[in-house]
């Protein structure tokens, strides 16, 4: 797939396209709706498809002081939107200068002009230009008068809930990891480079673990211990009995630690029956169930009691798990061979 971060990287031999537009943070179930409807009239009409979404998110320029911890990062959405047959990216650098484009410019400038959009297609509640007054009834009247198709889709819904990015950081917020994989269609992940830790869940405890530091602004369940799965996603070689492209079962801390007063947040995985080096290797940790909540321990020997029962319930998670864990493994290998 071909990401474009300036318009003088979109190809001057690009002369139409479907154009689906969002920020697409995650890209859950819902925005697989409008990528599907994209993807589908951009093959009907044999032309590419183009997820045109905005980095940063714009609330960090329109309203910093209310900037939601991100899913993923621009990458991670390339990544699936090819997954879902998407042909090429726009990641746009959102500006306060394009913040103020009118809702006319905006399409006559972006859309028009530089995409050749001949479909656009987008959620109900899609909104653009200056001070967001482009409404889709905006839209679809500035496709009449340009020529362009404008396909308006109804936001999913389902048990009473209508599917968001906001409902995904608040299910992690709470630990419920369950119900962010049920509105992602997947399970949640973070992906990084393993670096050295405190040394609190190191070899002298029996638990040695894969140590991944992230900043306020990357979106991570509740602190607390999780069931999940680790995957190397770097190619080179791994000291020990792991494999490159493989989802090895995990349990896996997330948060501070009380127990040492270690203050960075963390997201710390033991994976279970293997030994291996892995720092300095990148790898993908996906959050399948929650155990229990973050708590701090009088002594070592409580924190091991405690983590014994940790890996015992992982397993069984986990093995509930099996068949999806097969085909994560799969997806996971297939789609980095593929970059």
């Amino acid at each position: 797939m071909d990401i474009w971060q300036r318009f003088d990287e979109i190809p001057q031999t690009l002369q139409a396209s479907v154009v689906t537009i969002g920020v697409f943070d995650g890209i859950h179930r819902g925005h697989r709706t409008l990528i599907s409807e994209a993807t589908e009239r951009a093959h009907a009409l044999g032309i590419p498809s183009i997820l045109l979404t905005f980095n940063p998110h714009p609330m960090a320029v329109l309203r910093p002081d209310k900037m939601p911890p991100m899913l993923g990062s621009v990458a991670a959405r390339a990544e699936l939107a090819q997954d879902f047959g998407i042909d090429h990216m726009l990641a746009m650098s959102f500006s306060a200068d394009l913040a103020r484009l009118e809702p006319e410019a905006f399409f006559r400038d972006i859309l028009v002009e530089r995409l050749h959009a001949k479909v656009i297609v987008v959620g109900e509640n899609f909104t653009f230009g200056h001070k967001a007054a482009g409404t889709t009834d905006t839209l679809i009247e500035l496709g009449n008068r340009y020529g362009v198709e404008v396909i308006v889709r109804e936001l999913l819904a389902e048990d009473g809930t209508v599917l968001s990015s906001t409902v995904i950081r608040e299910a992690l917020q709470s630990g419920d990891v369950h119900r962010a994989n049920w509105c992602l269609g997947r399970w949640f992940s973070v992906s990084g480079q393993v670096v050295r830790g405190a040394g609190r869940g190191g070899r002298e405890l029996g638990y040695p673990t894969a140590n991944l530091y992230f900043p306020d602004s990357v979106a991570l369940p509740a602190d607390g211990v999780y069931a999940g799965l680790l995957t190397v996603t770097s190619q080179a070689p791994i000291e020990g009995d792991m494999e490159y492209g493989v989802a090895y079962p995990a349990a896996i801390s997330v948060g501070h630690n009380p127990t040492f007063g270690d203050e960075r947040r963390s997201v710390e995985s033991f994976v279970i029956d293997r030994e291996a080096d892995l720092y300095g290797h990148t790898v993908e940790v996906a959050f399948i169930g929650h155990i229990r909540g973050m708590e701090k321990f009088d002594g070592v020997d409580q924190l091991l009691e405690a983590m014994g029962r940790d890996v015992a319930q992982a397993r069984e998670i986990i093995a509930e798990a099996t068949e999806i864990s097969k085909e994560h493994c799969r997806n996971v290998l297939n789609n980095r061979e593929e970059h």
